[in-house]
């Protein structure tokens, strides 16, 4: 039963440690105009000429800032907002010497737009370093634009201004003010002082004890293997007899149980030593480089299934031995080589397996991997040689440590494919479509649990004619696992593996099959033709992204408005439409008895010169169709947070309290029906 436990462990893990969780806002109560990242400048001297020019940003718990290298969907103008600087009067006056650099990043794939997205947590450090052209310039203006995350997303611009012969920078809130800049005291948001040290450490980030934890468990999966497992008692009872007491023994024992901890962590160091710790974030995004971990997962996973063995060459293993045989501390360390080396064909394909999956993490990761694996290998050899009589608790060695590595094999395989899936999503080649993905893991899945029912021999399988209760047990875990994704194919939306198949709108039927779109009845004129100046929004809902143009259809047909200000990177927005507005009562009421006018504030559609304003409200200049609408709520709700509903009277004023997130169904009718009743 241990054993099971084990392995059920390590399938739960890897398929939850992709899943996205996104956290609620802490205290923030509905309508709160809430800051969650300050800023800091500062400036640094290195010629008459040339300076460089830093923003320091502390974000607050659970939020996240994207990065400037955040992928777009350029072709649809959608996605996550990077992160931009703009520097005014470049070339003119100054050039930039270099790139923007920014400090470490995260990155996790999003099922709303179907490819990674990277970010900053807890701290974003920017630095570009400047080469002055005209030694007359004193300032340098930039405008810094970003969004900030939670449950909601906030769009952001700072106007900034560093002074360089005050050596200060400014926060100007007012774009007006900003524009007008000279070099001159005045009254400032924040000023900091040159030469202050960036201090870029922080606590460790809950990716990196995922991998570890993930890691950890990955050795233990490594130690049921017939590589690893019969070693243990070989090992202890070689140290228990070659020493001169118990005491020793076990003092060896522990030497030993740490070698093999430096040797792994080692491993993952010369990785991030090669590779750096930047560029294995960057690497393992890369299209090619994740055809090349598909390539290489399928040959461990074929490995693993029997068909032939990674090894290492043999003459490594039989120098290694030879020096093992020197005694002391360096014999010790030896004899950790030896394990490593001769366990290879086993643990092999599980740390690469880790590295690859690290990598994705960016950073140390890959030397966090490989310390939770290595200390799952080595406890075991420490704590037997301190208990000796545990051994007599350990299984006899049999065919069943074989079904470990097939069940690994298997895991190994489809875990291939969400690598094989990141390459298509990017290059949309919809060649492994959501349909295509999960039919692959019903295969792969329904065979490992004809192969734990003992219906399926493989290579190395002992001729048994009964299967364990464990591995029925486990068998008929997977087989459940398996049962639960058939209802994807026709577009269940699977929470349960929610991250690793592509998103539901990429697939051969993204309403569903069955679900057509204009089959909700509500809205259509009588030829059946959308309303000028709308378009089919969420669950074909007809809606209006203009308010001017939604008001007057509304007043035109005498309906309440329903305002919904909302994101296309709004992750809780798409919960609403997904859970809640897919309600039969509630899509009902919104397709019969309100005209819906959806306000996007991150449309990047620039407004034309003649419409851009600077908002009374903000003093923040206003140049897009998102900046716009932001500023409309904000001027007239006092909230920024998304999503945010108003039902609203053909006067414009409002017909209930306005809400925001509401993931009860029912509370949320009764708010719709209580606006309506007041309206009528």
């Amino acid at each position: 039963m241990k054993k099971l436990s084990l392995l059920i462990s390590l399938l739960l893990v890897l398929f939850y440690s992709n899943a996205q969780n996104t956290p609620l806002i802490g205290g923030q109560e509905l309508g709160e105009i809430k800051n969650p990242l300050e800023w800091e400048g500062a400036i640094k001297k290195i010629t008459d000429t040339d300076y460089e020019l830093s923003l320091t940003g502390y974000i607050d718990d659970n939020w996240h800032v994207y990065s400037q290298y955040t992928p777009e969907d350029l072709e649809k103008g959608l996605g996550p907002i990077p992160l931009f600087i703009d520097f005014k009067k470049l070339d003119k006056d100054y050039i930039l010497d270099g790139p923007l650099e920014e400090s470490e990043t995260h990155r996790e794939y999003s099922e709303t737009w179907g490819f990674d997205e990277v970010f900053f947590k807890e701290i974003a450090i920017l630095k570009q370093k400047v080469k002055l052209s005209n030694p007359a310039v004193k300032v340098i203006k930039t405008i810094l634009y970003y969004q900030v995350c939670i449950d909601v997303c906030l769009n952001e611009e700072y106007y900034v201004v560093f002074d360089l012969a005050a050596n200060k920078v400014e926060f100007i809130d007012n774009y007006d003010e900003w524009d007008a800049y000279a070099s001159k005291e005045k009254e400032k948001t924040k000023v900091v002082e040159d030469n202050k040290d960036d201090d870029s450490s922080s606590s460790e980030s809950k990716g990196l004890w995922t991998i570890f934890f993930i890691a950890f468990l990955s050795g233990f999966a490594a130690l049921l293997t017939p590589c690893v497992f019969p070693m243990i008692p070989l090992t202890v009872s070689f140290f228990t007899k070659q020493s001169k007491n118990r005491a020793a023994g076990i003092k060896n024992a522990i030497i030993y149980g740490i070698f093999i901890v430096v040797i792994y962590v080692l491993l993952g160091s010369v990785i991030v030593g090669i590779f750096g710790a930047d560029s294995l974030n960057a690497l393992s995004t890369n299209v090619w480089f994740n055809i090349i971990f598909f390539l290489l997962l399928v040959v461990f996973a074929v490995s693993f299934l029997g068909a032939f063995e990674i090894t290492l060459p043999q003459s490594w293993s039989n120098k290694v031995d030879s020096q093992a045989d020197r005694g002391g501390v360096i014999g010790i360390f030896f004899m950790a080589l030896a394990l490593a080396i001769v366990s290879f064909s086993c643990t092999g394909p599980i740390v690469g397996t880790l590295l690859v999956e690290s990598a994705s993490k960016g950073g140390i990761a890959p030397i966090v991997g490989m310390l939770g694996f290595s200390l799952a290998i080595a406890l075991p050899f420490a704590l037997f040689a301190m208990f000796p009589g545990w051994m007599n608790s350990l299984p006899k060695s049999g065919g069943w440590l074989n079904t470990v590595k097939v069940f690994l094999g298997f895991l190994e395989l489809a875990l291939a494919f969400k690598f094989l899936s990141n390459a298509d999503l990017v290059l949309q080649l919809h060649w492994l479509e959501r349909e295509m993905f999960l039919a692959i893991w019903i295969a792969i899945f329904g065979t490992l649990a004809f192969y734990l029912f003992g219906k399926i021999k493989l290579p190395h399988d002992s001729n048994e004619n009964n299967i364990s209760v464990g591995r029925l047990s486990l068998g008929l875990l997977v087989l459940a696992f398996t049962i639960y994704l058939i209802p994807g194919i026709w577009g269940a939306p699977l929470k349960l593996i929610s991250g690793f198949p592509p998103p539901l709108n990429y697939s051969e039927a993204p309403y569903g099959v069955g679900y057509t779109k204009l089959n909700n009845g509500g809205g259509l004129s009588s030829e059946g033709k959308l309303p000028n100046g709308s378009e089919l929004g969420p669950l074909d809902i007809i809606a209006f992204n203009d308010y001017e143009i939604g008001l007057a259809y509304a007043k035109k047909v005498g309906k309440p408005v329903l305002i919904d200000f909302t994101g296309y990177a709004c992750v809780n927005c798409r919960k609403m439409e997904e859970r809640v507005w897919a309600s039969p009562h509630i899509l009902g009421i919104l397709n019969r008895d309100i005209v819906l006018i959806s306000l996007y504030v991150d449309d990047k559609r620039m407004l034309p010169d003649s419409e851009q304003y600077t908002s009374e409200t903000t003093g923040k200049r206003i140049k897009s169709i998102g900046n716009k609408w932001s500023d409309f709520q904000i001027k007239n709700y006092q909230a920024n947070a998304q999503p945010y509903y108003v039902l609203m009277s053909l006067e414009e004023e409002n017909l209930n309290t306005p809400i925001g997130y509401t993931p009860d169904i029912e509370e949320y009718k009764e708010w719709l029906v209580e606006g309506i009743g007041n309206f009528k």
